[in-house]
């Protein structure tokens, strides 16, 4: 088998994908090349048969680039019409178990308020005790709406069946009952989850027809105690209206991995909202790291090589997204 050249952007090579070297079983000459010198990165380009990127915004030649290896799962930051019709895009997963605990957490918290135990107690306060209540909730017994029905959902849903929970869901189209979710309705039949569920996941990918889906209307639709948690996209939800329901307590709370700003790649600060979330109590707030586990880069380095050993091997892919066409 002849050598195949594998592009990595230099603003990728910081070690998230040192491992795929490490998998790769075929012949693969690995190249970096800086996106922010367009000559050299698109000489860079226009030799490599495959290249790691989650983004794809270029007009460039790219002859002989046969695969487009998304490094993860969402595909909203690749420009399809830009890319040679002959290049196949695959994208990755195994965020999904990290980001189902993550959705656990987030709703044991909510309902037992571990935090505020532990700061009243700091303070020599028995809140929340047999002593002086309150009493917090449990999640045995509650509905759990999610909102995309894919691999995150599943392991969503198996996780909260094991807590005692009734699981509703619902998809692009309507999938028959599994062993997890009660039903799993087509979109059209979304409101019925929005006024059912006291928990609301949602897990679907960002696309111009789930863009600002749960707006003032659909936050208007939900009971007044369902927390609602975003590990997918934040443009999904409405900025404004979110943040509208949580300072009016028009929902009890949020769970919000995933934003509306995001700094720059290398930077670690900035606001990720225009609204003022950081001051409202009954949010919580992480930096999308729900999936960002010990164990996701070795999976996804795996994969991703997993499939360069097919391509120069002639194999068919995993995970293809679009398969190219000559």
């Amino acid at each position: 088998l002849q050598t195949m050249q594998l592009l990595i952007k230099q603003c990728d090579n910081d070690g998230r994908l040192a491992l795929v070297a490490k998998f790769l079983e075929t012949d693969w000459q690995l190249m970096t090349a800086d996106e922010t010198d367009p000559g050299a990165f698109a000489l860079a380009v226009a030799a490599a048969d495959a290249i790691i990127s989650m983004d794809w915004s270029w007009d460039i030649d790219a002859p002989n680039l046969k695969l487009l290896h998304l490094p993860g799962a969402g595909t909203d930051e690749i420009q399809f019409s830009k890319l040679p019709h002959a290049t196949t895009v695959c994208n990755v997963f195994g965020h999904d178990i990290g980001i189902a605990e993550y959705v656990m957490a987030g709703m044991l918290e909510m309902t037992l308020g571990l935090r505020a135990m532990d700061r009243a107690l700091r303070q020599d306060r028995w809140t929340g005790s047999h002593l002086c209540g309150p009493r917090h909730g449990e999640l045995f017994g509650q509905t759990l709406g999610i909102v995309g029905y894919g691999r995150i959902g599943h392991e969503v849903a198996r996780r909260a069946r094991a807590f005692g929970m009734r699981v509703i869901a619902c998809s692009r189209t309507e999938k028959p009952n599994d062993e997890f979710a009660e039903r799993v309705d087509a979109m059209p039949q979304f409101e019925r989850l929005l006024r059912e569920a006291d928990f609301i996941v949602v897990a679907m990918p960002l696309s111009d027809s789930t863009r600002g889906l749960i707006n003032g209307a659909a936050f208007a639709k939900m009971k007044s105690n369902v927390v609602i948690v975003n590990v997918a996209r934040g443009a999904i939800i409405d900025e404004i209206a979110l943040y509208s329901a949580l300072k009016s307590k028009r929902i009890a709370g949020a769970v919000i991995d995933t934003w509306y700003h995001y700094p720059k790649q290398g930077e670690d600060f900035g606001r990720p909202a225009k609204s003022p979330f950081h001051e409202l109590d009954n949010i919580i707030m992480t930096p999308h790291a729900s999936g960002w586990t010990e164990n996701l880069i070795a999976r996804r380095c795996q994969d991703i090589a997993g499939n360069l050993n097919r391509l120069a091997r002639g194999e068919p892919l995993k995970n293809v997204v679009r398969q190219g066409h000559s």
